[in-house]
């Protein structure tokens, strides 16, 4: 099946529109016409050959909302016309411990990511949602039950939404929990919007005071300018736990110590250079704990989006046409959206 994308041939070079083809469909896959694809900062990264191991040409995209056009013979979760999503992964072993558990994310045969992963079919590794169609095996494709309105921003759930909540959940934040989220950027304002709905007291971390009251928009009881001294310390020893989205190499020792005892901070973000080495006694002398997490397995994301249809939670975006992507790679490296772009996947055919 032939459609039309946006990718890039290599990494010096810009995003362009190209024709992939798309495997043709099993007994257990799912045809996905893509109407929006939310846009990541590992698109970024990937394309620009910023990590290791960049397959081309390439064609990401990895929070895709789209209408079901054909489902397989032994498909029954799915039927022509769903509204349904797909993340960062399509595939696993589906029978390591890691996948029995529901774990898929952490599959010890490597999970298979929705882009620049390996594939038997051509061109030899999975290309993303920068696409007019995808197919996608059922056990990784999920139920969407927001608004017909809100489609477009859910997308950004898929993996900013997934990655923020799974942290959330795990270390059990809720009524009673001050939790605090560093960076309100693409992810952080998500985690800020979840912890919020999940019950918590929310205190927001940011480096720019233009950002104070959007976090309180956003859902936050609080805010710190992270650069003030005072503000810091007038917190110290009263966190539960603190979600870290920041992904630049950066001091944690000033977040360490706003932790209780027994609090946890987790990161979410992989700086491109290591973090100065934390303070062992922050660690010590308080029994806190500093953890890292990755979206959420199959399970987990369903409920993610269950949870925020719900409680009407959906991303802040920003839509753009698929031609207008490198314009927004430039401008998402600057910080400049506030706080998702989403391709807008008909322009594809314009």
């Amino acid at each position: 099946m032939t459609v039309q994308a946006f990718g890039a041939f290599a990494a010096d070079k810009p995003l362009e529109a190209m024709t992939i083809e798309r495997r043709t469909p099993g007994a257990h896959d799912v045809v996905i016409d893509i109407a929006y694809c939310g846009v990541c900062h590992s698109d970024l990264h990937t394309v620009r050959a910023e990590w290791a191991g960049t397959l081309y040409p390439c064609v990401p995209g990895h929070e895709i909302v789209g209408r079901v056009s054909a489902v397989g013979d032994e498909v029954t979760a799915f039927a022509t016309g769903d509204v349904v999503g797909v993340g960062c992964m399509v595939d696993s072993c589906q029978h390591c411990a890691e996948c029995e558990a529901g774990e898929e994310q952490f599959c010890l045969n490597g999970m298979t990511p929705t882009y620049n992963g390996p594939t038997e079919t051509a061109p030899g590794h999975t290309l993303g949602g920068y696409a007019q169609s995808i197919v996608v095996s059922d056990k990784f494709v999920l139920k969407i039950r927001h608004r017909e309105d809100q489609l477009a921003a859910v997308a950004p759930l898929l993996c900013a939404g997934i990655t923020t909540y799974s942290p959330l959940r795990h270390w059990n934040v809720g009524p009673g929990k001050k939790v605090g989220i560093v960076g309100i950027g693409g992810l952080g304002h998500m985690g800020v919007k979840i912890a919020h709905a999940l019950g918590a007291h929310v205190v927001a971390f940011t480096t720019s005071e233009e950002k104070r009251e959007d976090a309180f928009r956003l859902g936050a009881d609080e805010v710190i300018n992270s650069r003030v001294s005072e503000e810091m310390d007038a917190h110290a020893l009263s966190f539960d736990f603190i979600l870290n989205t920041v992904a630049a190499s950066h001091d944690l020792n000033a977040y360490l110590n706003l932790l209780k005892r027994d609090g946890t901070m987790a990161l979410v973000g992989v700086p491109e250079h290591p973090h100065p080495a934390p303070d062992i006694g922050a660690l010590v002398f308080k029994r806190r704990s500093l953890a890292g997490s990755l979206i959420g397995g199959i399970r987990e994301t369903q409920e993610m989006l269950d949870f925020c249809a719900e409680h009407d939670v959906v991303a802040d975006i920003e839509m753009i046409r698929a031609d207008e992507i490198n314009t927004a790679y430039d401008r998402m490296q600057r910080s400049d959206v506030k706080y998702r772009f989403v391709i807008d996947n008909a322009t594809l055919a314009a």
